[in-house]
């Protein structure tokens, strides 16, 4: 096994993760098998009771791991499937140690961080390292693993030892440290500044690592002279200093770390330049395509993004890496305007009438709407006012976990009659309880204690449009994070009304899937369609909502212009052709590249 360490210096953000990635994408188009692991430092035992304002967003993974947003970088970038253990921690370290030390396996010894903790991480690394991720049985060839933090922080110090022996003990040939650093450019003297990078550089040399190779971030293109002090203060040879500035999209990422030469210095180092199996040259025509595809995009769809987390773009990435994958695939630059669901309230218009008529008119112009997941009372009735418009207005509507829900409420209350329908998430003494705490919850552990990972969906209804953008199939498989369910009561109360549960899960009393089967495009799931979304195969119902928006998709939910198939579904028994439907066909998968927002300016993912 081979291992290719990230880390990074100066500050914080400097885009480890997707340089990890980009490394995984360049050494996997030359032909070897690619993993990945994620460390971050702190102590929570994972991601799942974290702020999306604190950290982001929570990444779900098959097995039902809450980890860290960069590990759903690993997955779109190298279409792989990762492993909770996949996400190292502090908490995970020290409890794993914790946990041997009351069996008494340290025989009496005392328990310190060295060696007994660091040891515990080379040995967590070495073991996740062999784990196939990519649908086979065989192990792959590189492990990459990116350290969260930057260089310095107190709490990365025991990896950073741990680490440290750990390319002692893999030996020269298997361990190839990139360190991502900072050169900015002082508006005052309007030059590249190296003296960040070689700090960052001689930190890390004084905690006994040695980088390989220097990605350099930066705004424009390196100067030559630039790396060529980098070289003589960093001990970094000129060929492996690789500049990464900024692009217009991430796609260039790979590309630009191909140009440079990136996959040939890491070979070298990796002593993986005689191995057989290794094509020489990496083969990214389809990521060349794609990042110069996004690029020429012109034609634009509006998408209103309804949520309590809207200050923080990386609180819904795979929302947007979702929206985006289907955006590029149908041929239209995506708009997300960003629309504080509190700010859509009336207690909005009378203490912000400003932001409250803000709102309203990035919601009224939008072609499309989307509420997705979330928790807790705040925001909720300016979701359930965005549901209601989308409803009539016949607007498209894509509700996710959450956003399900609340078109579940809004429906009992402006179509049913039942003014104090709610869920018991907001209101525990409800006397309509629409939506209620599932019984296998637990409502005194907030971490690991919900319905969690890749769960069964059967569609009830073979002619509605989730199936038939799904291909046709008779179940999926999608991931789930939620505590709170549709009541299973007053589902045939709904249905009388005309709203259709078109997907349930394996006992049939759990709802999964709803639609409005009159509405041009109203879908509300319990599970998170985006975490399985990928630059080549978008998730179906983000393919649904970007048609329906954008004037592609007919009457029987068909997406006429690819003609392709949308389905990411593998293996999944094809149901018969609908009598009024189609059966679908594959669609191919170019995608991706750069968000705009309203209010907030352009951001570039």
């Amino acid at each position: 096994m081979k291992y290719v360490l990230v880390t990074g210096g100066v500050v914080s953000g400097l885009g480890k993760g997707v340089t990890a990635s980009s490394i995984g994408v360049l050494l996997k188009s030359c032909g070897f098998r690619v993993t990945s692991i994620k460390i971050d430092p702190y102590l929570n035992t994972d991601a799942g009771t974290m702020s999306p304002f604190e950290h982001g967003e929570v990444f779900v993974l098959d097995d039902g791991g809450e980890v860290d947003l960069d590990l759903g970088n690993y997955e779109r970038f190298l279409d792989i499937k990762l492993t909770r253990d996949n996400n190292i921690t502090t908490g995970k370290i020290y409890q794993s140690v914790i946990d041997k030390e009351r069996r008494g396996d340290y025989l009496g010894k005392t328990v310190q961080v060295v060696p007994h903790i660091t040891d515990e991480i080379q040995e967590w690394i070495e073991r996740v390292a062999m784990n196939p991720v990519d649908g086979t049985e065989e192990s792959a060839d590189v492990c990459v693993i990116e350290l969260g933090g930057t260089i310095g922080d107190i709490e990365s110090m025991p990896f950073i030892e741990a680490l440290g022996q750990f390319s002692y003990h893999v030996g020269p040939g298997n361990f190839c440290l990139v360190h991502v650093s900072l050169v900015p450019v002082l508006n005052v003297v309007g030059e590249q500044k190296t003296k960040p990078t070689q700090h960052s550089v001689r930190g890390l040399r004084g905690l006994g690592l040695m980088p390989d190779i220097l990605a350099c971030r930066s705004t424009q293109p390196l100067e030559e002279h630039v790396k060529v002090k980098l070289a003589q203060f960093c001990h970094v040879p000129m060929p492996n200093i690789i500049d990464l500035h900024d692009v217009t999209n991430i796609w260039h990422i790979p590309l630009l770390l191909r140009d440079q030469k990136a996959h040939e210095a890491i070979l070298k180092v990796l002593d993986l330049q005689c191995v057989g199996k290794v094509t020489r040259e990496p083969q990214l025509f389809e990521w060349t395509e794609r990042a110069s595809r996004c690029d020429r995009l012109k034609t634009p769809v509006r998408i209103a993004m309804v949520g309590k987390y809207t200050g923080l773009s990386d609180s819904y990435l795979s929302v947007i890496k979702a929206l985006l994958h289907a955006s590029v695939a149908l041929d239209r630059k995506l708009v997300v305007d960003w629309v504080p669901s509190c700010d859509l309230e009336d207690s909005t218009a009378e203490e912000a009438p400003d932001a409250y008529e803000k709102a309203w008119e990035s919601l009224k112009g939008a072609n499309g709407v989307l509420v997705p997941g979330g928790f807790g009372d705040r925001g909720v009735q300016g979701k359930i006012l965005a549901a209601k418009y989308a409803r009539e207005k016949n607007i498209p509507y894509l509700g996710i976990c959450l956003g399900m829900q609340i078109a579940v409420i809004e429906f009992a209350r402006s179509i049913m009659k039942l003014h104090g329908a709610n869920s018991t998430e907001f209101d525990p003494t409800t006397k309509t309880p629409c939506v209620i705490f599932m019984p296998e919850g637990s409502k005194t552990h907030m971490g690991a204690t919900m319905r969690l990972g890749s769960r069964r969906t059967f569609f009830q209804v073979t002619n509605c449009k989730s199936a038939k953008l799904y291909g046709n199939v008779s179940y999926v498989d999608e991931r789930h994070r939620h505590r709170y369910e549709v009541n299973p009561d007053m589902v045939l109360e709904f249905e009388k009304a005309g709203l259709s549960f078109v997907g349930r899960d394996e006992s049939g009393k759990r709802m999964e899937i709803i639609e409005l089967p009159t509405h041009r495009f109203f879908v509300g799931v319990q599970f998170h369609p985006e975490f399985k979304s990928r630059p080549g195969k978008p998730s179906p119902l983000f393919l649904g909502l970007i048609a329906a928006s954008s004037g592609q998709l007919d009457q029987r939910g068909i997406i006429s212009k690819t003609g392709r198939c949308i389905s990411n579904t593998e293996g999944a028994p094809k149901l018969k052709a609908c009598q009024n439907g189609h059966l679908m066909k594959p669609l191919k998968g170019l995608v991706n590249g750069h968000y705009s927002t309203t209010g907030n300016g352009a951001i570039p993912i």
